[in-house]
């Protein structure tokens, strides 16, 4: 049944994609100037999870390295590397120059310098900016001349709320891609494009396509997931053809495999937050922080646990009620 297993998985960036021509075309055309040996716009992506911010920025960033020479980049998430050291030493590290810095204990003047005097111009992809422990980082890198940004995050709006106002000032004349869920007939085809390249031929009916992006509803991510695992129980079941029968029994796998991942994904203090919250079920927001104060050794300030509240939220790991002091949180099973 499988002719390329690398193709079931979410990371894997197919050589085409569909329904997003508009978008690259538009974030293209921002970075292009670098290209021309110009300074290039900052870019902001925005949009739901599993609408594939993370794979156009690297799908366009891989295109442009290949067609054009003294180019490098790297992708850091800001969920797993939230300090400012941390996100400059993930950058070097993808561009190939950070082989001999360590990764806690370089001096961050030492860090900036290395990034700076790189001969190539630098396309730096920051995901999940919401959560970043200073804000300044942005700035810092926005700084260098010979780096490119490319911003992203489920919502400007949130973002942009609670910044500083000197890094607003530098960022909010980014320019704008803005992604939707997907419309069904988008993600059908989607489906359809990695069986295509995945799966043998004729293993797929329509109606289990049509069943899995109805169930996913307009998340690539959950609809490639619910692909993967319900080929995965087809396999073990010896079956030739994948049906609905397949898929109906993972759903709840499927929900529960997406959340661990977003839970792996954690910095220790968005875990901290979140494993409190689950041990209990609910909890109120004084009480929530107070116990994370007792756990840490190092808490961070309010205003930065808020973030990383929100950004739990964003990706459904747990939900919230009222505001203020009557604000409330649950555990939301996946």
């Amino acid at each position: 049944m499988i002719q390329n297993a690398r193709v079931l998985r979410e990371e894997w960036v197919p050589e085409e994609l569909h329904h997003r021509e508009g978008h690259l075309q538009n974030l293209s055309a921002h970075l292009n100037p670098v290209a021309r040996d110009l300074v290039s716009s900052t870019v902001m992506i925005t949009g739901p999870s599993g609408t594939g911010k993370t794979t156009i920025a690297k799908y366009i960033v891989r295109q442009l390295e290949q067609e054009v020479l003294g180019i490098r980049w790297g992708y850091v998430n800001a969920i797993s590397e939230t300090s400012m050291s941390s996100i400059v030493y993930s950058l070097l590290r993808d561009a190939g120059r950070a082989n001999d810095l360590r990764a806690k204990g370089t001096p961050r003047g030492v860090l900036f310098d290395r990034l700076r005097d790189l001969d190539d111009h630098f396309i730096a992809i920051v995901d999940e900016i919401d959560v970043l422990d200073d804000e300044k980082t942005i700035q810092a890198l926005w700084e260098i001349p010979n780096v490119t940004l490319v911003l992203i995050c489920v919502d400007e709006d949130d973002f942009f709320a609670d910044l500083d106002s000197t890094v607003a000032s530098r960022i909010r004349g980014a320019a704008k891609v803005a992604l939707e869920r997907y419309h069904h007939e988008e993600l059908v085809e989607i489906l359809w494009s990695r069986i295509d390249t995945g799966l043998a031929s004729g293993v797929v009916d329509e109606e289990t396509v049509e069943y899995i992006a109805d169930v996913a509803a307009g998340d690539a991510r959950h609809a490639i997931t619910l692909l993967r695992r319900a080929v995965r129980e087809a396999v073990g079941k010896g079956d030739e053809r994948l049906t609905v029968q397949h898929v109906v029994p993972i759903r709840e796998d499927a929900r529960e495999e997406i959340h661990e991942r977003h839970v792996d994904t954690l910095g220790t203090h968005q875990r901290h937050l979140y494993e409190i919250i689950k041990e209990a079920g609910e909890i109120g927001a004084s009480t929530l922080h107070a116990r994370y104060e007792d756990r840490v050794q190092d808490p961070r300030v309010k205003s930065t646990r808020r973030k990383y509240l929100q950004s739990l939220e964003h990706y459904e790991l747990i939900e919230s009620s009222g505001s203020g002091r009557g604000r409330a949180y649950r555990f939301s099973e996946p």
